[in-house]
């Protein structure tokens, strides 16, 4: 089907103000938030409900046409972005941000895959409830890219992944059929689980249009503490004491040159009076004041220097610090962003190692959650021509060291040629044969997580 057909079918689905043809108004759907990764779409579509993206998504499938689908575009390894010529829709979650009532007695309430994460925390917390993941890019990322990649964030260390904190999903197939599991059963043992496997994969199965959402509690009493250590094993031993309150809900680390670049960048002032190796942010909530025990552990502990707060403003200012570090980087140039996990007892040496795997062809910034060993690799100044060498020689140390080529952004298109570092042939064998049984014909995300070359 020629492109304006089809263009004009669209239209007739979702109104002619949701689909964009004129680069200008496609411009900001095409380019990822690194802008590292861009490209050129057919099209945008926005629809405003789940049968609007079925109907969208018969059209494509009985045409041929490729869909992308989209939520905030907060990724980092371009698997929210069409591809260079122009044969993609891009089909953009953003208008489905509905929010259903509350069910206080089952910890559920269900939302639409466009509702970003702060607009649900704005939401629930007036209602004394939360949904326990939340990120740096909370008003921007949506639920349907967090539930799409298997987001993380700040808080796993208490409530676990996206994958752990969702119930059940509705989800269009990509000829257009709807799979409705939204009744989010907490004992279904009638097969396969249908909401896990659409959990992380990136889009290439199905569009998840709404999502079953679990709740916790909103623990109103919060103690934040900045913590300058002299090492990364120091950090890791501090935590090590920290998992021994059950109030610990937030263990982020950065190191000396981070905190350098956000300062820079951002005018904050120093936390300390003196420099410092390696800083770890902690966060603990409870029913009640958690800062007395986490004091009394921290009496303990080789600990440089604290700095502690308990009211929001001090708390924000104090998670700033950390908050801040991924748009100081960007500031400073458009890095090479590598988002892995490392067992805790190999992060100090991985960490150590990078000056060398790196060989001067850039500079690295590492921070992340140290309570699962993610590490968010920020390099800039590497230049195009050295940035596969380097990809694959900090991705081959990751491998060897027995962790993972992404902890929470995805493989997308970036590291699709890595899977095999830390998947096995008959992992990627399996998924190829879901992918093949929910998308036959490939149209779904095709140049995201799986390697093309085979």
């Amino acid at each position: 089907m020629d492109r304006e057909r089809l263009v004009q079918q669209l239209t007739a689905v979702v109104g002619d103000a949701h689909v964009l043809t004129d680069p200008a108004v496609r411009a900001s759907y095409e380019t990822d938030f690194t802008g590292r990764y861009t490209g050129r779409a057919r099209c945008v579509v926005r629809p405003a409900d789940t049968a609007e993206v079925a109907a969208v998504l018969r059209l494509c499938h009985g045409s041929g046409v490729p869909v992308l689908p989209q939520g905030g575009n907060t990724g980092l390894v371009g698997g929210s972005v069409p591809g260079p010529d122009g044969g993609e829709v891009v089909l953009s979650l953003r208008r489905l941000t509905g929010i259903g009532p509350l069910d206080p007695d089952a910890r559920r309430i269900t939302v639409g895959a466009g509702l970003p994460l702060a607009a649900l925390q704005r939401h629930l917390r007036p209602l004394g409830w939360e949904f326990g993941v939340d990120l740096a890019a909370r008003d921007s990322a949506t639920l349907g890219g967090m539930i799409a990649t298997n987001a993380g964030g700040e808080r796993v260390v208490k409530y676990g992944t996206t994958r752990a904190n969702v119930a059940g999903v509705e989800a269009v197939l990509a000829d257009g059929g709807v799979l409705d599991r939204l009744a989010g059963l907490p004992k279904d043992n009638t097969g396969y689980d249908l909401t896990g496997l659409l959990v992380g994969s990136e889009g290439t199965l199905a569009v998840v249009t709404r999502a079953r959402l679990r709740l916790v509690p909103h623990l109103p009493h919060r103690v934040t503490a900045l913590l300058a250590l002299d090492s990364l094993a120091s950090a890791i031993a501090v935590l090590g004491r920290l998992r021994l309150l059950e109030s610990l809900e937030l263990a982020e680390f950065f190191t000396a040159d981070g905190l350098a670049l956000v300062l820079e960048r951002s005018g904050l002032p120093a936390p300390f009076r003196s420099a410092h190796p390696v800083h770890l942010l902690v966060e603990c909530a409870g029913r009640r004041d958690p800062s007395g025990e986490l004091a009394e552990l921290l009496e303990e502990a080789d600990v440089r220097e604290v700095a502690v707060a308990l009211q929001d403003a001090d708390r924000r200012r104090l998670a700033a610090y950390r908050e801040r570090h991924t748009e100081s980087i960007n500031a400073a140039g458009i890095p090479l962003k590598l988002d892995v996990t490392v067992p805790l007892a190999a992060l100090p040496g991985f960490v150590a190692d990078l000056p060398a795997l790196l060989a001067g062809r850039g500079s690295p910034y590492v921070f992340g959650h140290l309570a699962e060993g993610n590490v968010h690799v920020n390099l800039l100044g590497v230049a195009p021509a050295d940035e596969e060498a380097v990809t694959e020689a900090v991705l081959d140390r990751v491998a060897a060291a027995g962790g993972s080529i992404s902890a929470e952004h995805g493989i997308g298109r970036a590291k699709a040629p890595y899977l095999h570092l830390t998947r096995s042939a008959a992992d990627i064998a399996v998924m190829r044969s879901i992918k093949a049984a929910l998308d036959p014909t490939g149209l779904l995300s095709p140049h995201t997580l799986l390697p093309t070359d085979a």
